[in-house]
């Protein structure tokens, strides 16, 4: 079990799973349950809840955020450095990257007239009723747009098909203890 610690200051949390905004106060109890992909899964002591609190707040943890990045510097990104960063995404309740839980359904990577990559992704969720969808989805989009040559990035949330624990690589499915 990590140990408690306080907020170092005010911090605008993501409620899970209802996916709304709250602040927690300087001070506040928590315990960071998962730490993963440059974002923070806590446990509000007091508050009775989990909440995510993004990287550039890392310092309200008292911690750093590595830099997240599958790209060689001045290399432009391709096929490969998409799949690479979208796996540093998670969802702030599983231990498992997006793609290795099976949400992504397809990525496409296209020149654009202006001479940048767009990049089109189609994902969907664990349960419809999962209000982090869109922090997960605006998540990717984000980390995405920050590669080199990506200057517009589309992520979708999709039910067709629905998702299904079928879908989880071998990978995910090891570091989820089913095989």
């Amino acid at each position: 079990m990590s140990e408690e610690i306080q907020l170092k200051r005010e911090v605008e949390a993501t409620a899970i799973p209802a996916g709304t905004k709250k602040k927690l106060m300087e001070g506040t109890a928590v315990v960071v349950t998962q730490d993963l992909g440059g974002t923070f899964t806590i446990h509000a002591t007091a508050e009775g809840g989990l909440y995510r609190i993004e990287g550039k707040d890392a310092d309200a943890l008292g911690r750093k955020v590595a830099e997240v990045s599958g790209l060689e510097s001045g290399k432009e990104a391709g096929e490969e450095e998409v799949w690479a960063v979208l796996k540093t995404c998670y969802d702030p309740e599983i231990p498992v990257n997006i793609v290795d839980l099976g949400l992504i359904y397809s990525m496409e990577l296209k020149n654009t007239d202006g001479g940048g990559k767009r990049a089109d992704v189609k994902m969907t969720l664990t349960a419809q009723g999962c209000g982090m969808g869109p922090s997960i989805a605006a998540d990717a989009r984000q980390k995405i747009l920050s590669l080199s040559g990506v200057q517009e990035a589309q992520v979708d949330v999709v039910w067709d098909p629905p998702w299904g624990p079928q879908m989880i690589t071998p990978d995910g499915r090891k570091k989820l203890g089913m095989d």
